[in-house]
């Protein structure tokens, strides 16, 4: 109870918040109708009568997906940048921490544009709103990774991140790659252990979903590798160790020389067991971590009072606005064999 009465004290605006949310998220039912949509305009005239209203009102015809996709980006932003403003104390900074893998995909987006001479407005305009920071467009002049982290990331607060990552060496592809990975792995551990220090039901459900984020970037990092000049070393460096493989499974992974290994090593782990199995068909090895991912976020509805409520709203809308996406491709492509290939969340 007193758990309770702190946590609506200090987070009370928000914790109103939260139900209207979750209850907005699209049920089973919505995706009946949304499949058996035969245009866009069907899909719009659907939307509308969900917690999505209006927003694709003003959307002149014919709709393209790409409206679609832009909108449904444009009202999790909203909605999050309003959590974030009435955000305090370590809410505030758990926000600040959700923003940041948007600043690093953002950079690395703009350092790999650069390098193949896009137009900088171009890749910003490509960059994700939650990811924005003012340093941003300085990353042009950058042709080294100290001169990235000198003239863009030092006044940032990714710039901890980056420390122990960037190299005198050129940019290029492979090192951009490398960069990334790094970042990412640095991002994961620092997350993890700041949930551990806020404790109770915010460390028990963030530590387990930060868990598996970490597995699934360590999976994803071994077999994109399979073929490289990446040494063994240098790829056991990139796997974050704040995952369930740590320490045997890294260890593992970071010597396998093939997908059989890869699948070797998750058969011994319950968790992860059936991600390599039966992989033929529609349903890819992609699609299996994007259920896990909302099967372990849909579970943090089941308890109250913590921060990953927040979390786990993101995630879930996002992977609500692939399913729209995806639904709508199929319906404009005329393709609906694979229409029902999205991920289910809540019934």
């Amino acid at each position: 109870m007193l758990d309770e009465l702190l946590f609506n004290k200090e987070f009370g605006l928000l914790g109103r918040l939260r139900p209207g949310l979750e209850n907005g998220i699209l049920r089973q039912a919505d995706y009946n109708n949304l499949v058996q949509c035969e245009t866009l305009e069907d899909i719009k005239v659907h939307l509308h009568s969900t917690d999505y209203g209006n927003l694709l009102a003003n959307e002149a015809s014919p709709l393209a997906v790409s409206n679609i996709d832009d909108k449904l980006r444009e009202k999790l932003v909203v909605e999050f940048q309003y959590m974030r403003k009435n955000a305090t104390g370590k809410l505030a900074t758990f926000l600040d921490f959700i923003t940041y893998s948007y600043m690093i995909d953002n950079i690395i987006l703009l350092i790999t544009g650069a390098l193949h001479q896009r137009p900088l407005n171009e890749l910003m305009s490509k960059c994700h709103p939650l990811g924005s920071f003012d340093e941003m467009r300085a990353i042009e002049i950058a042709q080294t990774p100290a001169e990235l982290y000198n003239a863009v990331i030092i006044d940032t607060p990714l710039a901890p991140f980056f420390q122990d990552c960037l190299l005198e060496q050129d940019l290029n592809e492979m090192n951009i790659e490398i960069i990334r990975n790094q970042l990412y792995r640095a991002y994961l551990e620092a997350f993890y252990k700041f949930c551990e220090e806020i404790g109770g039901t915010t460390a028990t459900v963030m530590c387990e979903i930060l868990a598996f984020e970490a597995d699934r970037r360590a999976f994803t990092i071994t077999m994109n590798s399979f073929g490289t000049e990446l040494e063994r070393d240098e790829r056991m460096a990139l796997l974050p160790r704040c995952g369930k493989l740590n320490p045997d499974g890294l260890a593992a992974l970071a010597r396998a020389e093939d997908l059989f290994q890869v699948k070797s090593i998750a058969e011994c782990y319950v968790e992860y067991s059936e991600l390599f199995e039966n992989e033929s068909g529609d349903k890819t090895f992609e699609d299996k971590l994007f259920e896990y991912e909302v099967d372990l976020t849909v579970k943090s509805f089941m308890q109250q009072f913590h921060f990953g409520l927040y979390y786990a709203i993101v995630k879930l809308k996002e992977q609500e606005a692939r399913n729209i996406v995806w639904i709508s491709e199929c319906v404009a492509q005329r393709h609906r064999s694979k229409i029902e290939n999205y991920i289910p969340i809540l019934p």
